[in-house]
């Protein structure tokens, strides 16, 4: 692949680009605490509806390069990240909870013959999900949720996971390499580096 390969050939209108996507009430399936019910309520709401562009799309890529495996793209919106990295074999599973967005990368997949074996889309919240058995995370959140999405992340992922940000770092967690820059600015992080140095901070 290269960078001026189209990664994304039927980009999402650019009216869709700055609308938030809906979120809905995340209730605990047997009940839960309010406190709960609020915390979820409040994460989900801080994060819109902003597709990633061909460069951010092609700097996750090149963060991923030599790595294999399963794939969790935590807000996946249309499914671009998704369908680039079930094009590079990774066998990968987009978390969306916009029904729309669900139905379009659904229709997508169909329309291009993406088998479910290499790539599926699902309507749910990933912050209810255990992600424990994915060794590669990509995320293109919102700054006010990073650090709690990094304490889930740091409980539920293997040691040799790695985990992808796009435009907002995770505040305390050491970088293994970095591309691009301003809005299109990417980041890597392995697991097993972030809880060695977390521990070595604390001591």
């Amino acid at each position: 692949m290269t960078k001026d390969e189209d990664i994304n050939n039927d980009e999402w209108p650019e009216k869709c680009a700055h609308r938030p996507a809906t979120v809905r009430a995340a209730l605990p399936r047997n009940g839960g605490s309010g406190v709960e019910v609020y915390a979820v309520q409040s994460l989900q709401k801080q994060v819109p509806y902003l597709p990633s562009c061909k460069d951010q799309t092609w700097n996750i890529m090149k963060l991923l390069d030599g790595r294999t495996g399963r794939l969790a793209d935590l807000g996946s919106g249309d499914g671009r990240v998704v369908f680039a990295a079930s094009s590079a074999g990774f066998k990968c599973t987009g978390f969306e909870i916009n029904s729309i967005l669900v139905a379009y990368a659904r229709a997508k997949a169909r329309w291009t013959a993406l088998p479910s074996s290499q790539a599926i889309f699902v309507k749910k919240y990933f912050w209810k999900t255990d992600l424990s058995q994915y060794n590669n995370v990509t995320a293109f959140l919102a700054t006010g949720v990073m650090e709690v999405l990094g304490e889930k992340l740091l409980k539920e992922l293997p040691d040799d996971a790695r985990v992808i940000a796009c435009r907002y770092p995770f505040p305390s967690w050491p970088h293994q390499s970095t591309l691009g820059s301003g809005l299109n600015q990417t980041w890597a992080y392995d697991i097993g580096t972030v809880r060695s140095s977390l521990r070595q901070n604390v001591k």
